[in-house]
């Protein structure tokens, strides 16, 4: 190497070397930043709102830790946890859900109704695309419910579903080993046909579902219980028929949400919205790791107990 060569490299690793000094302390600079912002703005930007935009997207669970959205599903705990912190902020006037979600869990569907109901804001549920089944459950638990004149909702019905493969293991000649202490402790197993009176079992438990499902409606929408059960048939309506059958209030959009809330309660309404913090080079790169949209047919498939699966 000629000597003004070697003086060229020398110049090009010492600029080399001070650009990534440079870089190093840009990156330093913002993650102390990013630290200090967690540390003095308040969890769901409570200081700057108060409307209160809670979703409820996807399959509602009681698992997930903690997550939402994960596996396309929205967990209880975290949807009671945002109620609760709404309810407990006196800079909140109202909490709007918005919903888009075909149901899931009776339980998480239950617990997150009663919170809904038992919430000290005024409470208005906005149905989009979709509000069936669990989500029209908890939708009937607010003050006011408004939807889409074309989403689909009602859907008023349980099912206990798994999948069954007792034939293609005798197509096999595979032998399924029923070791149990009890005599319907494998009920549900993928691995036998069910029996009939295992069928009536379950159709029990789903009935009694069922009737817990009517019972709510029919309180929170201020209906007769017959009248109720009538439209129990588990099918979805139109936003437009439920309006007509009085189970939701009104028709519009979010934007018509906010309006009745600004009205009913004579404020201006500033919405701030919770959601799931990112990872910290999510939040820095404007990308998410939810995998949203997977919905109940990958849950099914991804299912490894082996029981009957209960949905609302």
């Amino acid at each position: 190497m000629s000597r003004k060569e070697g003086g060229r490299f020398i110049a090009f690793a010492e600029s080399f070397r001070a650009a990534l000094g440079a870089l190093t302390s840009l990156v330093l600079f913002l993650v102390v930043l990013f630290f200090a912002l967690a540390l003095f703005v308040p969890s769901g930007e409570l200081a700057v709102g108060n409307v209160a935009v809670i979703p409820i997207t996807g399959e509602i669970s009681t698992t997930g830790d903690g997550k939402v959205w994960e596996d396309g599903g929205t967990p209880a705990a975290t949807i009671i946890d945002w109620i609760k912190e709404a309810n407990e902020d006196t800079g909140t006037k109202a909490i709007l859900l918005e919903i888009d979600s075909p149901g899931g869990s009776p339980v998480a569907t239950d617990e997150i109704a009663r919170a809904v109901k038992e919430s000290n804001k005024t409470v208005v549920a906005v149905i989009r695309e979709t509000g069936a089944s669990g989500a029209f459950w908890i939708s009937t638990a607010a003050d006011t419910v408004f939807a889409n004149r074309m989403s689909t909702t009602g859907s008023i019905g349980v099912v206990g579903s798994y999948l069954e493969f007792a034939g293609l293991l005798q197509d096999y000649n595979i032998t399924y080993r029923r070791l149990i202490a009890g005599q319907f402790k494998d009920i549900g197993s993928r691995w036998k046909e069910m029996t009939p009176e295992e069928q009536a079992l379950f159709q029990k438990l789903l009935d009694q579902i069922h009737t817990d499902f009517i019972t709510a409606v029919a309180a929170n929408r201020n209906l007769p219980p017959e009248r109720v059960r009538e439209l129990a048939h588990g099918f979805v309506f139109t936003g437009a028929e439920a309006k007509e059958l009085g189970l939701v209030d009104a028709l519009g959009s979010k934007d018509d949400a906010v309006k009745h809330i600004e009205q009913q309660l004579n404020i201006t309404a500033k919405l701030y919205e919770f959601k799931e913090a990112g990872s910290f080079f999510e939040d820095m790169l404007g990308v998410s790791s939810y995998n949203v949209g997977r919905g109940l047919g990958t849950a099914l498939t991804r299912r490894t107990a082996e029981s009957v699966k209960i949905t609302t």
